[in-house]
């Protein structure tokens, strides 16, 4: 196994898993939250943005842009099969999921987290929280299942190289026949 079907492993596991993360937060904690009293919600999820910055999830988050910057360099440098899918998938992540993250939704939670949750002006700031977080959120849900998607379409299309393919279906070699006997018509 290759080092770039390696880390092309690697970055679909991650993505695949900060997808599917952003994917239960947008389908189902947001809109539970939501319905909540508004000083409970936006209290739950300052906890909640306070326990997520863990080691496991930050090495998730930070390992796989690391890993696609890698692939984007790898696949530019080695000029490897599928690279354009690897291009893809690894953009897709680091914009997809880091910069729309420190852009929109961490500022989002920094802001949140500013003010008293049960007070009028944590109330207004929850109501504009949920207007924003969440389309952002889903972006980076969007852009994982897409990421995965041609990380899948990475390994597919570089599933073997030349002297793998050679390894695994060798040529057929011809051996000229030799009749004994009467000559066939």
């Amino acid at each position: 196994m290759t080092l770039t079907r390696i880390l092309t492993f690697a970055g679909l596991t991650g993505t695949a898993l900060m997808g599917g993360l952003f994917f239960a937060f947008g389908t189902t904690v947001m809109s539970s939250l939501e319905r909540m009293p508004a000083g409970e919600g936006a209290t739950a999820m300052n906890l909640i943005n306070v326990r997520i910055q863990n080691p496991l999830f930050l090495l998730i988050l930070f390992g796989t842009a690391l890993v696609c910057v890698a692939l984007a360099v790898v696949a530019n440098v080695q000029n490897a099969p599928g690279k354009w899918w690897l291009l893809a998938a690894s953009l897709l992540y680091l914009v997809g999921v880091i910069v729309v993250s420190f852009a929109i939704n961490i500022p989002l939670n920094d802001q949140l987290a500013a003010l008293d949750p049960n007070s009028a002006a944590g109330a207004a700031e929850w109501q504009n929280y949920l207007a924003r977080w969440n389309p952002a959120n889903n972006l980076r849900a969007a852009a994982c299942a897409l990421g995965v998607i041609a990380f899948g379409l990475a390994l597919a299309s570089g599933s073997t190289s030349a002297a793998d393919a050679k390894k695994q279906h060798p040529a057929p070699t011809y051996q000229a026949a030799v009749f004994h006997g009467t000559p066939q018509r």
